[in-house]
């Protein structure tokens, strides 16, 4: 699939900045427009209206979770720990369009609840087609949603980039040797 014109895209940025910094009320088609620097007129040639800017955004976080799933796939550490390691990853494009949904889901948009449900869905399906059980890809998928949990409430605790694994792990308490025990634990569940 083609990726989308930079210009829907610097919309759907400015959408999606404007609901995790203020809500989704105060995300406002003249205030997309305003933040994306387009025209009203711009904005409305790719969206036209609010809940088409949430199907774009719907569809792009579906889009960040496929390319997910590929990773999960090619992990060379294998896919438990590439799931809890990455849930690990805040402040990345996954992590912004996920939060935004969430919002969205929060404040009663259906759309956005139904595609959370959906990327919950694949990142099980894609966990459960690795470890061959699925009561053990949903343990390792709530252990991923805590530490991004986690993750996300200590940010702004902890001085530096949380981009790195490691940094993160140790900015929401679990050390880097801990997280490699739980793997472990992990992995050899799943070869029983």
């Amino acid at each position: 699939m083609p990726r989308p014109p930079a210009a829907r895209e610097a919309v759907l940025d400015a959408f999606e900045r404007l609901i995790i910094a203020d809500g989704e009320r105060t995300a406002t088609l003249d205030a997309t427009a305003r933040a994306a620097g387009v025209s009203k007129g711009g904005l409305l040639y790719h969206f036209g209206s609010k809940q088409a800017l949430v199907a774009g955004l719907v569809e792009r976080l579906l889009r960040l979770v496929d390319d997910d799933l590929v990773r999960i796939d090619e992990a060379p550490d294998g896919a438990i720990a590439y799931f809890l390691r990455s849930s690990l990853d805040i402040q990345t494009p996954l992590d912004h369009t996920f939060v935004a949904i969430l919002r969205l889901a929060q404040g009663g948009d259906r759309e956005a609840g139904r595609a959370l449900d959906e990327a919950e869905t694949r990142w099980l399906a894609a966990l459960t087609g690795h470890v061959g059980d699925p009561t053990l890809a949903l343990a390792v998928t709530l252990m991923g949603d805590g530490l991004y949990h986690r993750a996300a409430l200590r940010a702004e605790a902890v001085d530096g980039d949380l981009a790195d694994s490691t940094a993160a792990a140790v900015g929401v308490g679990v050390s880097s040797e801990q997280l490699t025990a739980l793997v472990a634990l992990l992995e050899r569940l799943a070869a029983r």
